[in-house]
């Protein structure tokens, strides 16, 4: 009897559990209990391939489109910072022949099943093909025409270099003046806490950093000794980016072969720096190799450097005191810039992923998007990203040889957004 009992109450409990399973099951299926990870919440079919944005196609106009420039197209998309929507700064490195795509042929010089193009997958690299052609971590400026394989005029021209687009990509301003300030024009913003709102352009390949009026009129200082490099308050060894605490403060990293980060007051006198040379992959705080771009938190004044050669983020006081640090991957990571917005979250760009990341200012991984490819709203080489005062999302890239904007989906999840900028003197 009592066998018979535990064997009833045996298959009783295997099917309230069966029937618990199937109606997760059902629930499951359904939705019902389940939190969504999409951009936009509720989302039905679709993958989220450029996260909470769409794209905006032809944006901007090309090089081409100015008059008598029909045969030539961008060179390496290198910086791009809007002020506004209508007012959108580009940096790139002269431009290229405006080649359409060429047919897919076979390679039989290397095989009888090779062929290039492959379809889909991008056909030129425009930071290899652009002047002034190498620009790695160690090589010196005089390396890129050495290296590079080309006539100028013919497979390449230094012209172009800074142009400014409306919101709906029309090229509205040229500066041919300003093409012989630059050997690699690097970053391009303006202080969120200057009311007067000065232009910042850093050239690594001069070793240099320009500050222009806000109309571009007029050039009204240069930090660093163009052409000569160095580590002190008057030289750089091909500085990267720059970055403002909010008592306008500048901190400079320094940069593809410096391995420091400078700080300098607001009317840019030197005031000190810190950092040295490791050796990769360095777990030292405070050595670097590749300083390759800074945030600064508003709040704590926290000084967050993408140390790239040793795949993290050090986090420094504002006086240079070592902090704390985060992994950004093993290989293949190549992290290339980050940015701290109004949120106060950190939002990185990874070249060896193709993929947008966002972080807490402690480290914890939140959010990633992007997907590799040369076709509108892919990513291939994102060297510059920037948010204007509507959440339009920006971004330039060496590699495609060009600069995109994003606009973000109705209903998108705030949080699947990069942050704004802060605007403390201006909007």
């Amino acid at each position: 009897m009592r066998r018979a009992a535990l064997a009833s109450l045996a298959l009783g409990a295997g099917c309230l559990i069966g029937f618990v399973i199937a109606s997760n099951q059902a629930t499951v299926h359904g939705q019902t209990n389940m939190t969504s990870i999409a951009a936009v919440p509720g989302q039905v079919g679709g993958q989220d391939a450029f996260g909470a944005y769409d794209v905006v196609k032809n944006w901007p106009a090309d090089i081409s489109t100015q008059p008598g420039n029909e045969q030539w197209t961008w060179g390496a998309g290198q910086g791009i910072y809007a002020e506004n929507p209508d007012r959108v700064f580009l940096l790139f490195r002269g431009e290229l022949p405006n080649i359409k795509r060429p047919p897919t042929k076979q390679l039989t010089d290397f095989g009888a099943s090779l062929s290039f193009p492959i379809g889909r997958l991008p056909w030129r690299d425009a930071t290899v093909a652009a002047l002034p052609g190498a620009g790695g971590t160690g090589q010196d400026p005089d390396d890129g025409p050495k290296l590079w394989k080309g006539t100028v005029g013919v497979d390449a021209k230094w012209e172009h270099c800074l142009t400014i687009v409306d919101s709906k990509g029309n090229i509205t301003q040229t500066f041919p003046q300003y093409d012989h300030l630059f050997k690699r024009p690097h970053f391009v913003t303006i202080n969120p806490y200057d009311p007067d709102k000065y232009i910042w352009i850093v050239d690594d390949h001069m070793h240099a950093i320009y500050k222009f009026t806000h109309d571009m009129k007029e050039l009204v200082q240069t930090i660093g000794t163009p052409t000569v490099k160095g580590a002190d308050g008057t030289h750089f060894n091909r500085p990267t980016f720059l970055v403002w605490t909010p008592d306008s403060n500048l901190y400079v990293a320094d940069g593809y072969n410096g391995t420091r980060v400078a700080k300098f007051d607001k009317t840019g006198k030197f005031l000190m720096d810190w950092g040295m040379k490791g050796t990769p992959p360095d777990k030292r705080p405070s050595y670097f190799n590749n300083v390759h771009g800074l945030a600064i938190d508003p709040v704590t004044k926290h000084v967050f450097v993408n140390d790239r050669g040793n795949h993290r983020v050090q986090v420094f006081d504002e006086n240079g005191k070592y902090l704390y640090e985060w992994s950004l991957g093993a290989e293949p990571s190549d992290v290339h810039l980050i940015y701290i917005g109004a949120d106060r979250t950190l939002w990185a760009f990874d070249r060896g992923t193709s993929k947008m990341l966002k972080y807490d200012l402690e480290g914890h991984f939140l959010y990633s998007w992007g997907t590799w490819g040369d076709f509108p709203g892919g990513f291939w080489g994102v060297h510059g990203f920037s948010v204007d005062q509507e959440g339009n999302f920006y971004v330039a890239e060496v590699d495609s040889g060009r600069a995109q904007k994003f606009t973000p989906r109705p209903g998108a999840n705030p949080a699947y957004l990069v942050s704004k900028p802060v605007y403390a003197a201006w909007k």
